[in-house]
């Protein structure tokens, strides 16, 4: 396997050396990811202790949304510069808003820490799969695409059972305590290790483009955050945003086509891979996460477990990921062929999300435990493999550009989906709670129950009957969110369906590079 640096000098990529450099990277990855999820069991103590029921979904939606917001960055400039010194800043600040979060004593406080939080994932995903390209060939991204993946399926359930054992038992502060040793540990393996090529610009980088871009975002997630929660739908401040939305996305086309070096080249979207599949993924994001983020609450509130035992109770959902992942990723590493598994994918998440439509506060917990398991048996055949796609699929130079962007309307999606489905669901709950609490007046003057403040350790020992309308109203409000999601699964199918084949490339991105300008290539 070879690859090259930047420069007249060959570097050799041997198998110990690319060993080393997965280490790094998946020590990152495994820290942003982990932290995508590691509130949602948590959720429910850590908004009863802060005071933020009403506001809960920001738990995890500024995560997403400053994830979102810089992964194309990092990409951009990954391809300019080079990815090393990003990749030791995004893992610095990462760490540093972690130390921060735990050491939160307010609501507000706590959501501007997971929101820098956000700023080193984004970076720490994006690049963890860009570098993965630069030194591995598309036709052996199978053999590290399948850990990754494993990666992503075990921290989107060991986040909830992390998050809720130490709710229970050591404090929710230990969902960020843990990132900090971790995050050290992982900054000395990437300073020592991730030994990769830096670069210099010959054009200046589109900082306009990346001023827009972050500008349209913050906007879209707060429109679909805001809507029909804080203002009306037809209220002048959200009429104003949607019109400022518009007028952002159009700017940014514009400053796009005449840049010398776009931060989202339009070109891309003329690559049928790419717009395909950058649309599958952005169905895939909002549906995992939005269905994924609010189980754990459903299973506290509703069925009366502990937080841990409702991060317990997700880790088929893990299972089916690694079985499928593997199965899918070792498959298409043999044959060369992948088209199947995108479609059958998302037919079993549609199968295990039209079975979570029946849940109700006497499902057994056996029960949800096996929708879980089908949801991501469906998400392991797709996921991992649109990132692998993308990157066979455009030209070396544009691999974190490419990477990044496609995570990008992932993430957005999830973005979306957490607040628009979170709004949703805290409109209905809200609701419910307010007619709960008016139609128990006796029981919440004995108990001096503060509606903002519901820590399911307190649920549990209400009178019966108030008890009884909190749990319904839990139920009641997130239930129907699983039946709004079928018709993008019907969309995301025919997506699936439309992915071309394009042989995979036998030589890395670093190799691909040096070939394309005649520099020389090192071999091991």
């Amino acid at each position: 396997m070879t690859s090259t640096t930047t420069d007249s000098a060959p570097i050799v990529m041997t198998a110990r050396r690319i060993r080393f450099i997965f280490a790094a990277l998946a020590a990152g990855l495994f820290l942003a990811s982990l932290d995508q999820m590691i509130t949602g069991a948590a959720m429910p103590t850590i908004v009863g202790q802060l005071g933020g029921v009403p506001h809960m979904a920001w738990t995890t939606t500024a995560y997403l949304l400053a994830t979102t917001i810089v992964m194309p960055l990092y990409g951009k400039f990954g391809d300019l510069f080079g990815r090393r010194r990003l990749f030791l800043f995004a893992i610095t600040i990462f760490t540093a808003a972690s130390l921060g979060a735990a050491l939160s004593t307010g609501f507000w406080e706590f959501i501007a820490f997971r929101a820098l939080q956000g700023v080193g994932g984004g970076g720490l995903m994006i690049l963890a799969q860009a570098t993965m390209a630069d030194v591995v060939p598309a036709k052996d991204l199978g053999k590290y695409g399948a850990p990754m993946g494993a990666i992503f399926a075990v921290t989107a359930v060991g986040g909830p059972v992390l998050g809720g054992e130490f709710a229970d038992h050591l404090g929710w502060r230990w969902c960020f305590w843990i990132n900090v040793p971790i995050g050290l540990a992982a900054l000395v393996i990437a300073a020592r290790y991730l030994t990769l090529p830096s670069k210099r610009p010959s054009v200046r980088p589109d900082y306009p483009g990346a001023a827009l871009m972050t500008l349209g975002t913050t906007l879209l997630i707060l429109v679909s955050d805001w809507g029909g929660k804080r203002y009306g739908w037809a209220s002048p401040t959200i009429l104003a945003m949607i019109v400022a939305v518009a007028v952002v996305i159009s700017v940014f086309v514009t400053v796009e086509s005449r840049a010398d070096e776009p931060m989202l080249p339009l070109r891309l979207f003329r690559n049928r891979t790419f717009s395909t599949t950058s649309l599958l993924g952005f169905l895939m994001g909002l549906i995992m996460f939005a269905s994924v983020a609010f189980v754990p609450t459903f299973l506290q509130m509703a069925t009366g477990v502990s937080a841990s035992t409702s991060g317990l109770l997700s880790i088929p959902m893990t299972i089916g990921m690694l079985v499928s992942v593997s199965v899918s990723l070792g498959a298409v590493t043999r044959t060369g062929r992948y088209r199947l598994y995108p479609p059958l994918g998302v037919v079993v998440i549609a199968a295990g999300m039209s079975w979570m439509t029946r849940l109700d506060a006497h499902t057994p917990a056996w029960m949800v435990s096996a929708m879980l398991f089908v949801v991501g048996m469906g998400l392991g055949m797709v996921m991992q493999l649109l990132v692998m796609l993308v990157q066979n699929a455009v030209p070396a130079t544009d691999v974190g550009t490419a990477t990044s962007a496609n995570n990008y309307f992932r993430e957005m999606g999830g973005a979306l989906g957490v607040a628009i489905f979170g709004s949703i669901f805290t409109h209905r709950l809200t609701g419910d709670l307010d007619t709960a609490f008016h139609t128990h007046p006796r029981e919440v003057m004995a108990t001096g129950l503060d509606p903002a403040a519901l820590p399911p350790t307190v649920v549990g020992h209400l009178p019966a009957p108030l008890r009884d309308a909190i749990v319904g109203s839990y139920a009641d409000a997130l239930v129907p969110v699983f039946a709004y999601m079928l018709p993008g699964l019907a969309l995301a199918f025919v997506l699936a369906l439309l992915i071309p084949h394009i042989p995979l490339a036998e030589v890395s991105g670093l190799v691909a590079r040096k070939e394309a300008v005649g520099e020389p290539v090192a071999e091991s």
